[in-house]
């Protein structure tokens, strides 16, 4: 499949040429096409060239990509297929890229196989987050289960308070009269029970 410019300016004598092949496997039922070479040819003199890696499809769908490129920020699709010709020296990128090799009806594309794996970084960070999430979720549910009810908890922590009975002989010895502005008092002087002011 060779793209011809035409007479577009100094582009007038590049051509982009893809080099497709089919190919059918074991455990498909149905034959692929995957574009296996890019060339760049500028005056019918061959510039450049790429080896093109996970450009495939089944041969009765479209190949869709939003990036075709030999950047490695667009995952370098492209790779020049030698170190010794001048393919370091060129920088493509196909932006909206779609393509059928066989098959083609009334002009229109297939179905498209698009490039986007499963694992883009949109789903990991959701898949990231939704493990963040249940964690928090199982630390609650575990606080929750371990909780204890305050009414139990203060229940086993007091005690009733404790008043030795005293016989009434003993109290006379145990109790002080206090002065006061007319009022009887008294100050118990046992120290083993403290001091409490009737």
């Amino acid at each position: 499949l060779s793209l011809k410019f035409g007479d577009i300016g100094n582009l007038k004598g590049l051509v982009i040429r893809l080099l497709l092949t089919t190919s059918s496997y074991q455990l498909s039922v149905q034959s692929w096409f995957s574009l296996h070479r890019l060339q760049l040819l500028y005056n019918h003199s061959l510039q450049a060239s790429f080896n093109a890696t996970g450009i495939r499809a089944p041969a009765a769908y479209s190949f869709h990509c939003e990036h075709v490129s030999s950047l490695h920020r667009y995952d370098a699709l492209l790779v020049p297929s030698s170190a010794d010709d001048l393919s370091h020296l060129w920088e493509v990128t196909f932006i909206d890229f779609q393509i059928q090799g066989f098959n083609v009806q009334e002009g229109h594309f297939a179905y498209a196989r698009d490039c986007a794996s499963f694992l883009s970084p949109a789903i990991l960070m959701g898949l990231v987050m939704s493990l963040v999430l249940l964690l928090v979720l199982a630390y609650a549910l575990h606080m929750l289960i371990h909780l204890k009810s305050l009414d139990r908890h203060y229940e086993s922590k007091a005690s009733p308070g404790y008043f030795a009975q005293m016989k009434d002989s003993d109290m006379g010895d145990e109790k002080e009269p206090l002065r006061n502005s007319g009022n009887e008092s008294y100050e118990l002087r046992n120290q083993q029970f403290g001091k409490i002011y009737i």
